[in-house]
């Protein structure tokens, strides 16, 4: 597969079952999370297991111009030297479409004696920032965004606050992640309260709140929605990165869609990222459920919707409202999607996702040029389809890079025909 990826691919249905072993890249999620927190920490942390995606390079790229050293001694680690304090950068930090990174480092530089601006890409600057914004108000830090949007800009004292602060999380966890990481740099004991109890992937606070003690945080869950966490700062270790529970839903569709088998190197239970719940719905295809609850593994949600297009029964997907601020539309992204390969096939009810299931599309020629918004997540889980449906054409396979740089790579290792499109 040539590095600069052509406009477009159209995908020959391969005919027999897929097989063989394929190991998923490592965890965007926890990269960036181990990423951050060993630039917050004094010392060297050796990071094993890393996924090196755009992602986490545009991370990276921002902690450098911080003042952290971040080496790469080889494709799956980081070596990160840090004072455990980061420094006001010479320009405003550039993060493109990446939300873990915008909204995670909105809080860390907060802790920056200096002004910082923390910015995006056009997509980037549609997505919603304002509740982070008003939680870091509340705290005492000078943070403005006019828009409810990126940029944001943040003119900081080198000092993070204390006392309560609340959240409203109902439409991202990564709030209340980006404050639990940069609480440990309070004046003192920092406790972070829901406004509701209503929060977006909560799974994923979990993840944050394991590798912040991994760093040497002391972090109290009260509740479902209160913790509190002491000034410790943080400390250097050797950190290892599990792989991406998300990338996984893929490779579970594909053993579903064509009947095959495919060794991850790690079962599903293995996993503590909230997607890998979806490898129990998919595995019960093609009698998927009725109602699918996608609230706590939403990204997952755009692989299960494309498997179940042929399940044998509709499909409705609850609990997803959250998707319509991802790095597109999702809700609409999938249903425009399938309906491009054949009319009626998805509907929006509210926030709700519809899939008509039609299993005699297996087989079909339904020639469809795949639209993906930039989206890699669009343009990974419509490549499943084409694995039934012939003459299905995904444009724009290059984003896959933002968290599978190898996906295509890895399709074609399984023995799947990608032919160059226009």
């Amino acid at each position: 597969m040539p590095n600069a990826l052509p406009a477009a691919y159209t995908i020959t249905p391969p005919n027999r079952p897929l097989t063989g072993r394929v190991s998923p890249p490592g965890s965007k999620s926890i990269t960036n999370r181990a990423l951050l927190l060993a630039a917050l920490a004094e010392g060297t942390s050796r990071l094993t297991g890393a996924l090196k995606s755009k992602d986490t390079v545009l991370m990276a790229r921002a902690l450098r111009e911080m003042g952290v050293m971040v080496q790469e001694p080889d494709a799956t680690s980081f070596l990160v030297t840090s004072t455990g304090r980061l420094q006001a950068p010479e320009e405003a930090l550039f993060l493109g479409n990446a939300g873990t990174a915008t909204r995670f480092l909105t809080a860390a530089v907060a802790t920056i004696e200096g002004t910082v601006v923390v910015d995006g890409d056009e997509d980037m600057r549609l997505r919603p920032i304002k509740p982070l914004v008003d939680a870091l108000k509340s705290l005492g830090i000078d943070a403005q965004s006019p828009t409810g949007c990126p940029p944001v800009t943040l003119r900081g004292t080198g000092r993070f606050g204390s006392g309560r602060v609340e959240i409203d999380a109902s439409l991202s966890s990564q709030y209340v992640s980006a404050l639990l990481v940069a609480a440990p740099f309070g004046d003192g004991p920092i406790e972070v309260d829901l406004t509701g109890k209503d929060i977006g992937a909560r799974g994923y606070v979990d993840l944050t709140l394991a590798a912040m003690r991994a760093f040497g945080a002391e972090v109290e869950s009260r509740d479902d929605g209160s913790w509190l966490v002491q000034p410790t700062g943080y400390q250097a270790t050797d950190f290892h990165i599990e792989p991406d529970a998300s990338a996984a839903t893929y490779l579970w569709g594909i053993e579903a869609l064509t009947g095959g088998k495919i060794d991850l190197g790690v079962p599903a239970d293995a996993f503590t990222q909230p997607d890998a719940a979806a490898q129990a719905v998919i595995a019960t295809f093609p009698d998927m459920p009725g109602v699918i609850d996608g609230s706590q593994m939403q990204d997952a949600v755009p692989t299960i919707a494309v498997v179940a297009a042929f399940s044998n029964r509709p499909v409705r997907f609850v609990g997803i409202a959250n998707l319509r601020v991802k790095e597109t539309d999702r809700i609409r992204a999938v249903a425009n999607e399938l309906n491009r390969i054949r009319p009626g096939l998805a509907v929006e009810e509210g926030d709700d996702l519809v899939v008509n299931a039609d299993p005699a599309l297996a087989g079909q020629s339904r020639p469809a040029r795949i639209e993906t918004y930039h989206d890699h997540r669009i343009a990974m889980s419509f490549a499943l389809a084409g694995l039934l449906v012939k003459d299905i054409t995904i444009l724009d396979p290059a984003c896959t890079g933002k968290t599978y740089p190898e996906y295509w790579d890895m399709l074609a290792n399984l023995g799947v025909h990608l032919t160059p499109a226009a």
